[in-house]
């Protein structure tokens, strides 16, 4: 707790800060504008009215000398009178457009008519002022057009910095599984906010108080995870192996189509991102968060999802289906065996189920095209690899090692699939018809950056994030470890095998050629161990607008 305090007055003083920067930024702009009009000598007010304000004004008089003189100087923003003699305004955007596209410009005129605003707007202009203008008119202009990121920074470090204490109250106060889920998708709702406003100070801040969320969040799944597996009093969170039966089941009815989408590694923060993308075209019921076992691996948790069983009772019934990470064959393969035995179990086996597994882009188009065939069944579970392949191949390939080298850049990234993915597209197509979708995952990832070092024999898995194996040595302080497996509801390879979970960022590695894979692999995007982002996971219901 002296700890916390302790923090939390270092990280005020740095909001404090920064916040104290940007205000004195704020009265230090120098803003640089070029104002054409033919009457500019009657502008004399309004130009002294922006210089008083800390803007520099060249004004001209005619659009020829305008565009010379953008030939030789940069500007903030141009503001541009339609109606000129000689060369027109219309005439003059369209020069400086093909000189600089991404030049701002402010249409300033007389002429209300409907055909020139069009056609001024369709000449990308930035804003459009109708004569006579006052000065607080055009300065508002400007701040639209320079200080919006600014503006938006400085209001999002106040509201962070009054929210920034409650979080840090609600860390120390041992919070529940449910008000874990509400402080995370709090950081993750200022995580983005941060990202808009574009101030690496702020969030460094706040990835500092993540990671102390992390800490914490670790120390309380240690605590509570074996009772949430093995007392079914337990005040337990709603766990993998129990979400279908919980969040999908009750929903579902013959003649009422409805996609189950399972987009594997989708952490609650980039579904945040493809929302407001999905909400065009459906309308959102229910958001919720489950929390997904360990290991947060697609072999564990997401034939827990299918299977309504824990890793362990899924061997036991189906031993034959189940394979351990040291075992031959493809650990999820199952799935639909899995799927459509929780269905008996739930009495739904009456249902028209189809599932279908997509892990290609060919596949993709087959799911695109084949989609109105689809509204046919009750049920049609649609698993889609590619977040997965995404996150993999991040690690293994270097152009997406640069494409997504954080978590800003790995939603970035996020969303420019979804946007043009056949599983989007295949959506669409259908949300007219009276369909429900249900969105979900198996696990997240962690950007891992925190190396430790690890031990095992051959058998000793390969996973950066867990573990599991024969006499495994390792340093105690960085994993979660279970000497029984069956204490975590998991299969024991052997009498003597344990499993370890990695906390926080870090990544387990090998002493052999240790510095070597610290490097190839710090920063890479890995899933199967502890954190609120591999394990709090969102659960998604939408039904057509």
């Amino acid at each position: 707790m002296h700890r916390h305090c302790k923090d939390r007055n270092v990280i005020l003083n740095v909001l404090s800060t920064i916040t104290n920067q940007q205000a004195y930024t704020m009265s230090n702009i120098q803003g640089e504008i070029l104002w054409v009009d033919d009457e500019i000598e009657s502008l004399k007010s309004q130009i002294l009215f922006l210089r008083n304000k800390g803007y520099e004004v060249t004004p001209l008089s005619n659009g020829h000398d305008a565009l010379e003189f953008l030939k030789e100087k940069t500007v903030d923003v141009v503001l541009l009178d339609e109606s000129m003699p000689g060369i027109t305004g219309l005439e003059t955007l369209s020069k400086i457009k093909e000189m600089n596209p991404n030049q701002p410009v402010v249409m300033v005129t007389k002429n209300e008519a409907e055909n020139i605003m069009e056609e001024a707007i369709g000449g990308q202009i930035s804003d459009y002022l109708i004569k006579p203008v006052n000065p607080n008119q055009v300065l508002l202009s400007l701040k639209k057009i320079m200080d919006t990121k600014r503006l938006v920074s400085e209001k999002t470090t106040i509201a962070y910095q009054q929210d920034f204490r409650n979080l840090f109250m609600a860390l120390s106060s041992n919070p529940n599984h449910e008000e874990w889920k509400e402080l995370y998708k709090k950081l993750v709702y200022w995580e983005l906010e941060m990202s808009r406003s574009e101030s690496p100070e702020m969030m460094e801040v706040l990835q500092s108080q993540k990671a102390e969320a992390n800490t914490e969040f670790f120390k309380f799944v240690s605590k509570n995870y074996s009772k949430w597996i093995k007392d079914k009093s337990a005040d337990a969170p709603l766990l993998s192996h129990e979400t279908f039966k919980r969040k999908v089941a009750p929903h579902l009815e013959q003649g009422k189509p409805t996609f189950l989408v399972v987009i594997d590694n989708l952490r609650y923060d980039q579904w945040k991102v493809l929302q407001p993308i999905i909400s065009e075209t459906f309308k959102m019921v229910e958001e919720d968060m489950f929390y997904s076992l360990l290991p947060t691996a697609t072999q564990y948790a997401r034939n827990a999802l299918f299977a309504g069983m824990l890793p362990i009772d899924i061997e036991t019934k189906f031993p034959l289906e189940w394979k351990n990470d040291d075992e031959e064959g493809g650990k999820n393969l199952h799935e639909e065996t899995f799927l459509r035995h929780q269905l008996k179990q739930l009495k739904l086996d009456g249902l028209k189920t189809q599932y279908l597994k997509i892990t290609n882009n060919d596949h993709g188009k087959d799911l695109e095209d084949n989609i109105h065939n689809y509204l046919n069944n009750d049920l049609t579970v649609i698993v889609y690899n590619f977040v997965d392949m995404l996150s993999h191949a991040r690690t293994e390939m270097e152009v997406l090692k640069e494409l997504a080298g954080d978590e800003v850049s790995y939603r970035s990234l996020t969303v420019s699939w979804f946007e043009h993915s056949p599983l989007y597209r295949a959506l669409k197509k259908i949300a007219e018809k009276n369909i429900q979708v249900i969105v979900t995952t198996d696990h997240g990832t962690q950007r891992v950056k925190t190396p430790s070092k690890c031990v095992g024999d051959r058998q000793t898995t390969a996973n950066l994030r867990y573990k599991h194996g024969k006499n495994l040595q390792y340093e105690a302080k960085d994993v979660l470890a279970f000497r029984d497996p069956r204490e975590a509801g998991l299969p024991r390879p052997n009498v003597s095998s344990t499993f370890i979970f990695a906390k926080e960022d870090v990544f387990l590695c090998y002493p052999n050629n240790y510095n070597h894979y610290v490097n190839y692999y710090r920063n890479t995007f890995q899933h199967g161990g502890v954190s609120l982002e591999e394990m709090l996971v969102p659960v998604v219901r939408l039904v057509s607008k």
